[in-house]
């Protein structure tokens, strides 16, 4: 490797230390880290400010701002505390019922939205019910940011890394449903038993709370109507927006972007107050790790590593699968799965053609795609979905470390990529 592309390995190598430590402030730390990048040019502003595949995410970034502008005009409504009682009363007080349906709830909707757009809609709706119940919330958006992982995995338009997969392979959203849709399922399943086992002793029952919360009427929380019916009017035209992005010819970017702009125009609101509740740290978090990250990417760390894990198992198709999951799960877990991905498809597009194309040979897509969405659970800095739910507990006064998310994603994740072996093995080798 090239100096550059040491200095990069060293750089990043010890930012990624100093987050999980949490020894400084980890906006700082990706700021640091990215300044260095472009200092001694292991990166340069082409790259870092204007490359897809080695630079800054914007598209990332302003499908984040939109949306948290949505959620901030969403949250002065009384919506969030409507749907919060609403679940409490359908799981009569009892916090692991009220889990399970926010869960569910998340990894289902992230299979049709941005699993990002997803927590950002749930998590103000878990802080209220476990302010409500008196529970800590911590537990409850650990779980939904797991879910969301997991749902997004099912579909081709649920993680941005899918979205890159089927560009380079060809796979239709069919293909996408038929085979990933299942073990997503399973998965969420596995996931309830889990959080019953991993966060037994959040789920204290509190009888004058569920009474009390029993005799609230939902109606009563809705502060603004007129606003409320505005927010749900836009919301609903922004979800149908990510869907059709395609015909419309707008990214899912532009349309939240454009959403949270009209409602904001629309909502008669202070726009210095509601600007106040955007996640600002996490977006500038997000700008520093894209371009440390893209470092990686434009000094080819990314793809020698990647070029030297497949070339291992060139030819052996059932030993190249088991390498690729494994190996994108690890990788995704320490990098941004965006990148990573973009840099293994045309080399998994080599292997898929050397293997003759066949359906059997798809099997390295899908480990793939298994492997990235998935290992994003492991870490707090895994997926974007992560960083933005313990930006938004911070701010809600109920702070999740590093080692904290991790130690129960990181029991997940391997748990998933375990049951995603017998799983690709019955679904292409078995039969």
């Amino acid at each position: 490797m090239s100096a550059h592309a040491w200095f990069a390995v060293v750089v990043f190598a010890v930012a990624y230390v100093l987050i999980a430590t949490e020894r400084f402030n980890r906006v700082a730390v990706a700021l640091t880290g990215a300044a260095l990048m472009l200092a001694v040019g292991a990166t340069d502003a082409e790259h870092a400010f204007f490359s897809p595949e080695a630079g800054v995410d914007w598209n990332v970034l302003f499908l984040l701002m939109g949306m948290m502008l949505i959620v901030a005009v969403l949250k002065r409504t009384g919506l969030f505390e409507y749907v919060a009682i609403w679940s409490a009363k359908k799981a009569r007080g009892r916090p692991f019922p009220i889990m399970v349906i926010l869960l569910l709830v998340t990894g289902i909707l992230s299979a049709g939205l941005d699993n990002v757009t997803t927590v950002l809609l749930v998590a103000p709706v878990t802080l209220l019910v476990c302010d409500r119940l008196g529970v800590p919330p911590v537990p409850f958006l650990i779980a939904e940011v797991l879910a969301s992982n997991i749902g997004g995995t099912a579909t081709l338009v649920g993680d941005p890394p899918n979205i890159i997969i089927a560009s380079r392979s060809g796979l239709s959203f069919n293909d996408f449903l038929s085979v990933l849709a299942p073990f997503a399922l399973i998965m969420l399943l596995v996931l309830v038993v889990l959080v019953r086992v991993m966060f037994r002793a959040a789920f204290r029952y509190d009888p004058q709370r569920a009474e009390h919360i029993m005799a609230l009427r939902e109606r009563d929380a809705i502060r603004d109507p007129r606003l409320a019916t505005l927010s749900l009017a836009v919301l609903a035209a922004v979800l149908a927006g990510f869907g059709l992005h395609t015909v419309l010819g707008l990214e899912p970017s532009v349309v939240a972007l454009l959403g949270g702009l009209l409602l904001l125009a629309l909502s008669r609101l202070d726009a210095h107050e509601v600007a106040a509740d955007v996640e600002w740290p996490t977006l500038i978090f997000f700008a520093g790790l894209f371009v440390m990250v893209g470092a990686l990417v434009a000094t080819g760390v990314v793809e020698q590593v990647a070029h030297a894990a497949v070339g291992a198992v060139e030819g052996r198709l059932w030993p190249a699968t088991l390498l690729l999951l494994g190996a994108s799960a690890v990788l995704s877990a320490i990098v941004d799965n965006i990148p990573y991905v973009a840099t293994m498809s045309p080399i998994v597009a080599d292997l898929v053609h050397a293997n003759g194309g066949t359906e059997q040979a798809q099997v390295l897509w899908w480990a793939l795609a298994l492997g990235a969405d998935l290992g994003g659970n492991a870490t707090a800095v895994g997926a974007s979905a992560n960083v933005v739910v313990l930006g938004l507990a911070a701010r809600a006064g109920h702070r999740i470390s590093f080692w904290q998310f991790t130690r129960y994603g990181l029991i997940v994740t391997v748990i998933s990529i375990a049951l995603a072996v017998p799983y690709l093995w019955l679904r292409f080798f078995a039969f």
